[in-house]
């Protein structure tokens, strides 16, 4: 049997961290449908006869009818494939979902939030739906397989999470599902495999936390024997580039060279800033004078362009002041609080020398 595995599609999400740009998150709805309609043509060229879909097809509170009767239209072309999906926690089967109320296509089945086992003529196909926004989890032991037939299991899950989480989003522990011939995970954005307990990740990148190609699982199932492919679909990547700034003395120099950055069109890029810095960086500033819209986030990483261990012993007024706040800097562990105090030694020691 020839299947596909996709999961958190996410459609209609609000794609808040492409905010920097007008109409970037409009643009990249677009690309999203752009790309489940790809996934779609690529079933139908190669009559794949099962779409697993694990979870968070949609956005539950944002999700346009529209979007739905789109995606309906996309699964009646292709009637042949058997289609399965088990909701996640940001789809999951509530009475008003889309789930429970749209007519779907008779080729379309979908998980509850119990266990439940489709007996096909060579697989058992097993599957489990979220109820709520969160799940405490089944258990998996339950399940008895037919060692006679290839058996797969398809839901969203949180693989070896702690129980203990305040939030849980149906915890699983790898040792239950090796009883599997294939798992078909949704939750994480990135692909995650060892050939059997499977996250294909999101089809699309969502973010700066989801860095590297996004697609889908292509694969086949044969005498319990396993064979799967990993197919890029998404045309753009989130990307992090580390630019050293110590040689750089204004902020005005720092936008030219970030305009001259040579970057590749269709990707999207997080400017991550370090080395010692000659002036004040502002990123909020920096941002918005910015041109260039392949850069959508700057990270100031920099230190201060002061030997500050040699100023503290200083019989001065900025030596009193240095040693004051790297003593309160001492008590602290919070990455963020630590720069905060870095900054206001930096502005201190500016303000000392222009008087």
């Amino acid at each position: 049997m020839k299947f596909v595995h996709i999961a958190d599609m996410h459609f209609d999400s609000p794609f808040t961290s492409l905010g920097r740009i007008e109409g970037l998150s409009d643009i990249r709805r677009l690309e999203q449908r752009k790309i489940f309609k790809k996934i779609i043509e690529y079933i139908q060229e190669n009559k794949i006869e099962c779409l697993f879909i694990s979870g968070d097809l949609y956005e539950n509170d944002y999700v346009k009818q529209s979007t739905i009767e789109y995606i309906n239209n996309l699964f009646k072309t292709i009637p042949n494939t058997k289609i399965f999906i088990a909701p996640g926690n940001h789809d999951p089967y509530l009475i008003n979902s889309y789930y429970m109320k749209f007519n779907w296509n008779n080729n379309v089945y979908i998980f509850k939030y119990d266990i439940e086992k489709i007996e096909l003529d060579d697989v058992n196909i097993y599957g489990y739906g979220f109820s709520s926004f969160y799940s405490e989890g089944i258990n998996i032991n339950e399940i008895k397989i037919d060692n006679q037939k290839n058996n797969i299991l398809i839901m969203h899950a949180d693989l070896d999470a702690s129980k203990e989480a305040k939030e849980l989003y149906n915890p699983v522990a790898t040792r239950d599902l090796l009883k599997f011939d294939y798992v078909a995970l949704g939750h994480i954005h990135k692909p995650k495999y060892d050939n059997r307990i499977v996250y294909p990740g999101s089809p699309i990148s969502f973010g700066f936390d989801e860095l590297g190609a996004h697609g889908f699982i292509s694969g086949e199932i044969k005498n319990r024997e396993i064979n799967i492919e990993f197919i890029p679909i998404d045309e753009r990547e989130f990307k992090e580039i580390n630019y050293d700034i110590s040689a750089i003395n204004s902020k005005e120099e720092l936008i030219e060279k970030l305009q001259e950055l040579k970057l590749n069109k269709n990707d999207f890029y997080k400017i991550i800033l370090n080395g010692k810095r000659n002036f004040e960086i502002n990123i909020l500033e920096i941002n918005k004078l910015i041109q260039n819209n392949n850069i959508l986030k700057l990270k100031d990483k920099t230190k201060i362009n002061y030997e500050l261990d040699k100023i503290k012993n200083e019989n001065s007024l900025r030596g009193i002041y240095v040693d004051l706040i790297l003593e309160k800097i001492k008590e602290l562990n919070n990455e963020e609080e630590i720069n905060k105090y870095l900054k206001a030694i930096e502005i201190g020691l500016d303000s000392l020398e222009n008087t």
